[in-house]
């Protein structure tokens, strides 16, 4: 195990993250935030706070169960948890930004471009991971990372937020035990 971000590195990732999106947009007009469940939730509330800060604003949050879209359901569970998608705003001609903890496959982020779909059609939807550890499958790309980890397949990343995790945050990667 080792781990490649403290609490401090991953604020400052968080803090780099919502200026780059005000950058990028050139403001906060017409902008919404969506977070992934779980951790994408957290850091969506995160980068709520400092464009807050920032900008004077608060941006819409949404929170986004892309239980039901994965494409791996059946291999996850007979019965999986599904948890409230709660979107109480239009995102018809909104700039997304979708937002999430790490980026692997692009499964995930796949699945959540679908349920998006299913509110609506935004302007724009952006991504936000605080870490992209390579070894996509489909064609996504984040437009903003905190940190890119180069990782072998068999490694997994964590990221543990207080929040969420009760614990301080920071970014491990463990290896996983390989099957015999």
């Amino acid at each position: 195990m080792s781990k490649i971000m403290d609490q401090e590195a991953v604020r400052r990732a968080i803090m780099r993250i919502a200026h780059e999106i005000i950058e990028k947009n050139k403001g906060v007009e017409d902008l919404c935030l969506v977070g992934i469940r779980t951790r994408g939730v957290v850091l969506a509330q995160r980068i709520q706070a400092c464009i807050r800060e920032i900008e004077g604003q608060t941006l819409p949050l949404g929170i986004l169960d892309i239980t039901l879209y994965r494409d791996d359901l059946t291999l996850i569970d007979t019965q999986p948890v599904v948890h409230e998608t709660l979107i109480e705003f239009n995102i018809a001609n909104k700039k997304l930004v979708l937002i999430d903890d790490v980026l692997f496959t692009g499964r995930t982020i796949r699945a959540a471009l679908d349920a998006l779909v299913d509110f609506g059609r935004p302007a724009s939807i952006q991504l936000a991971v605080l870490v992209d550890r390579g070894h996509r499958e489909l064609p996504i790309r984040a437009d903003y990372v905190g940190k890119n980890i180069p990782t072998a397949i068999e490694e997994n990343v964590k990221v543990i937020l207080a929040e969420s995790d009760q614990k301080s945050d920071e970014v491990i990667v463990i290896k996983r035990e390989k099957k015999e």
